[in-house]
């Protein structure tokens, strides 16, 4: 089965560089980003893994934790940190699971036979403290990921889980959003007293609540 946006988390038990975790205790009541990278000792996820380390404050200061995923054993693992620090000039600060028997890789279908057979292609979920799936994007193993977005798309999904809006095309914290077409004007005033401005009865800007 296919694994969706809302649905459940698929739990499960792993040995990772920080030791076993449960996934669903790993999360607690924060968010989580479960993120595969094809293999150990290959270029792109060699960049990938640095920069995830660098942000891990941005990560850190939105109650995210994050996670990566190979299906390469744990001493390739820990072989391939060192050279993560000496090529990038950043160590690896957070859990890489290891997903030998890709008892993972397929609860979370990141194995694309048609893409590769043997490897994990790039994939990123991002869960809530519901345990349910928030977002699921899927890169091809040749294309690196940009964290500044997925950083912006948690910032959106955690703004929109506590208030009746959607965020626009490119939106980056702090722009004006969007008051959800299921609220009427009459709770809207109450939701957001400061008014809003509407462009169609559909669309109605207003500035970015507080958290």
């Amino acid at each position: 089965m296919t694994l969706q946006l809302g649905d459940i988390a698929p739990n499960f038990t792993a040995e990772t560089t920080q030791g076993k975790i449960d996934f669903h205790e790993f999360i607690g009541n924060g968010w989580a980003v479960l993120f595969s990278h094809p293999a150990n000792f290959t270029p792109v996820c060699t960049t990938e893994l640095a920069e995830v380390a660098r942000l891990k404050p941005e990560f850190d200061r939105r109650n995210v934790k994050v996670i990566g995923l190979s299906v390469d054993e744990l001493p390739s693992h820990a072989k391939w940190e060192k050279d993560i620090e000496e090529t990038q000039g950043q160590s690896v600060n957070f859990p890489i699971i290891a997903d030998a028997d890709r008892n993972v890789s397929t609860l979370y279908g990141m194995i694309h036979p048609n893409a590769d057979a043997k490897v994990t292609v790039r994939s990123v979920f991002v869960v809530g403290p519901d345990k349910k799936v928030k977002l699921i994007i899927t890169y091809p193993p040749s294309t690196g990921r940009n964290f500044d977005e997925i950083l912006r798309v948690i910032d959106s999904l955690q703004l929109t889980a506590d208030f009746k809006v959607a965020t626009p095309v490119n939106w980056n914290h702090g722009q004006d959003v969007i008051i959800v077409p299921s609220v009427n004007n009459e709770d809207a005033k109450t939701l957001f007293p400061g008014g809003w401005k509407e462009l169609k009865p559909y669309l109605r800007m207003v500035p970015q609540p507080k958290r």
